[in-house]
């Protein structure tokens, strides 16, 4: 998938305040020429009170200050995306492991890696679609330890489904009926970066993922 980047949400920010501060320029340069005119033909034996006025500046140097400190926000909030996607840039190639128990379909082929914490008397492995319907399940292993799992993309009526992102789960009962905890893990390669949201996605096969959710695999 191509990398896209995106900025509409810095640059929005950064367009209000800009049009905001100029809407105040011209706002206070009327507030000055009609202030003066009035003053020029105040009457000398009753003169203006000057304490509305002057309310009214202080007023104007108020929200001056406020949109001089949403610029200020607006230009860390810009820093922090870029550094963000810079970050999730840097991804890009390598190989990173998810423990959401999500995977890449992709041509017809799925991969993870199950654990079980203890020996099992049943073990069932159970894929949904992105939708959350149940598409597959199957007996797994049942011995102590890790274990492999692929998966053809196929569902229980030999029917072969789309690629995409499916997820994998699965219980495990021990021989006195009691639950053996189970980790779910998948590995994969970035091969992009989708900057078009609100935060980063990791493009892996034919699936996004948000970097929250990806491990970097180091040597």
């Amino acid at each position: 998938m191509t990398t896209v980047t995106s900025a509409t949400s810095a640059t929005t920010a950064a367009t209000t305040t800009s049009t905001a501060a100029q809407t105040l320029s011209g706002n206070f340069q009327t507030f000055l020429t009609l202030l003066t005119t009035q003053l020029k033909n105040q009457d000398p034996m009753s003169p203006m009170d000057s304490n509305e006025f002057t309310q009214q500046l202080v007023m104007y140097s108020q929200v001056e200050q406020q949109i001089d400190t949403n610029s200020k926000l607006d230009s860390l909030i810009s820093l922090g995306t870029t550094q963000t996607n810079s970050y999730a840039m840097s991804y890009h190639g390598e190989s990173v492991v998810l423990t959401d128990g999500t995977a890449s379909l992709s041509s017809g082929t799925a991969n993870w890696t199950y654990g079980l914490d203890s020996a099992a008397s049943t073990t069932t492995l159970t894929v949904a679609n992105s939708s959350g319907k149940t598409v597959y399940s199957a007996s797994g292993e049942t011995t102590a330890g890790t274990h492999d799992f692929t998966w053809d993309g196929t569902d229980n009526n030999g029917n072969q489904l789309a690629d995409g992102t499916y997820k994998l789960t699965v219980a495990s009962t021990a021989k006195d009926g009691s639950t053996v905890t189970t980790s779910v893990a998948s590995k994969g390669t970035v091969t992009g970066v989708d900057l078009s949201g609100t935060t980063p996605q990791l493009v892996i096969g034919s699936s996004e993922v948000p970097i929250a959710d990806a491990t970097l695999v180091t040597d």
